[in-house]
């Protein structure tokens, strides 16, 4: 079985219909959602609605719950704050009570999926350094862990030959197959579908083959400048909009 594991879509439609256009031509049967459907961009509802018909498997993340009012957005950055409460407003009942019906983390085979750290997921933690992933190993069960949460590719791995781990930040690693070796656990961060923030514009997310035993990372072109365009058309706030040409 092959997966398409995403995460962060971030109300950017463009972005998600490429990556599930390109997730369908690699013959991807499934798909995973890592959270954080909504805020910053656009298209909130029609991006919850196809994440909801298409996914086997979905976790909340903290644009989820910051949207629906249970996180505090005053710890949320000014454009973060803003689209929050704006994306609220667009959200119908059907909408909130979906939202509100998922998981902070889930299991499906040999994978835990997570929004930001399998340690305390409603902290929202992020994993950014060799040592945060290392330190959350402790945290699940699983051989695999997938989260989102940073917007940055990268995977950590821990066996009896020692602790490794790659950032695959930008577009050097388009196409990076990751081969799953015996005896060893991994935590992969999927990066951002709707909001990359490594240098690359492009949509990112991970092809996980489960009968080849790895990981691919793919990167994605879309139309940005019309996920730009529509941000700016509703009021969202123009950062929002000029980070998406530049993968920050």
């Amino acid at each position: 079985m092959r997966y398409a594991v995403l995460s962060d879509v971030h109300g950017n439609l463009e972005a998600l219909s490429a990556v599930l256009a390109d997730a369908a031509s690699e013959r991807a049967l499934g798909l995973l959602c890592l959270g954080d459907a909504v805020g910053y961009g656009a298209d909130p509802a029609p991006c919850i609605e196809l994440l909801g018909e298409r996914s086997l498997l979905m976790v909340a993340g903290n644009h989820e719950h910051g949207a629906l009012g249970l996180l505090d957005v005053r710890w949320f950055n000014a454009a973060a704050r803003a689209a929050a409460l704006w994306t609220r407003g667009r959200l119908g009942a059907d909408h909130q009570n979906f939202l509100t019906g998922l998981p902070l983390a889930s299991t499906l085979g040999e994978a835990t999926c997570v929004h930001a750290s399998p340690r305390r997921p409603e902290e929202w933690d992020y994993l950014l350094s060799a040592e945060d992933g290392f330190q959350a190993f402790g945290d699940f069960a699983t051989r695999l862990c997938f989260v989102g949460h940073s917007h940055r590719p990268g995977v950590w791995s821990l066996g009896s030959s020692g602790p490794a781990y790659e950032d695959l930040a930008g577009p050097a690693f388009h196409d990076r197959r990751i081969p799953f070796h015996d005896g060893r656990r991994y935590i992969i961060n999927v990066g951002s579908v709707g909001q990359p923030r490594d240098r690359d514009p492009r949509a990112a997310y991970v092809l996980w083959d489960e009968d080849k035993r790895s990981v691919t990372l793919r990167r994605v072109t879309y139309d940005h400048k019309a996920a730009a365009a529509k941000i700016l058309r509703v009021g969202l706030p123009r950062a929002l909009a000029d980070r998406l040409a530049l993968g920050v």
